[in-house]
């Protein structure tokens, strides 16, 4: 067995990365104050439905093939939080499309994607578009929060531990 993840599963890790990453800046720094609203909030719709497909695709790679052995620095303790948090990012990352899909349908807005208009998840109701609109926002700061701890326990292995860790994932 390989240390290094298969090109499939390194390319998916990416795109949801970049995807991830440019949903999340658009989503904070969108407002409809500013002239562009309309076309951030489309793009920002496309990508939270591409980042809805990539991840089904990536958890269904994840769960079908079994992942490279850790570096001999991980120990079972740090192994279990590492597959927890793999467990939470996955729960975010599907949910969080989902719950803005499902705010823009309460809003009685469509939601387009690619051109096209999905079809609306829930029925028009202005209360449950608050409470959708609150959780949206919470999954968010809690991705964020996520990938920080991700990408600095990254950054343990590869500048401190120098376990080869990075490599794993980037080839």
């Amino acid at each position: 067995m390989t240390d290094r993840f298969p090109i499939r599963t390194r390319v998916l890790h990416w795109l949801t990365a970049v995807a991830v990453f440019a949903a999340l800046l658009i989503g904070f720094t969108m407002t409809d104050r500013i002239g562009s609203h309309g076309a951030l909030v489309a793009v920002h719709m496309t990508l939270g439905i591409s980042i809805l497909v990539i991840v089904i695709v990536r958890a269904a790679n994840r769960f079908t093939h079994k992942p490279p052995k850790w570096p001999d620095t991980v120990g079972p303790l740090e192994g279990k939080l590492v597959a927890a948090s793999e467990l939470g990012m996955y729960a975010m990352l599907l949910a969080q499309p989902l719950v803005g899909w499902a705010m823009v349908s309460a809003s009685g807005s469509p939601v387009r994607a690619f051109g096209l208009t999905l079809p609306g998840l829930v029925p028009f109701d202005g209360d449950l578009y608050g409470i959708l609109r609150q959780a949206h926002s919470v999954v968010a700061y809690l991705l964020v929060a996520a990938i920080a701890a991700h990408v600095s326990a990254i950054l343990l292995h590869t500048l401190t531990l120098r376990d080869g860790m990075l490599r794993r994932m980037t080839g």
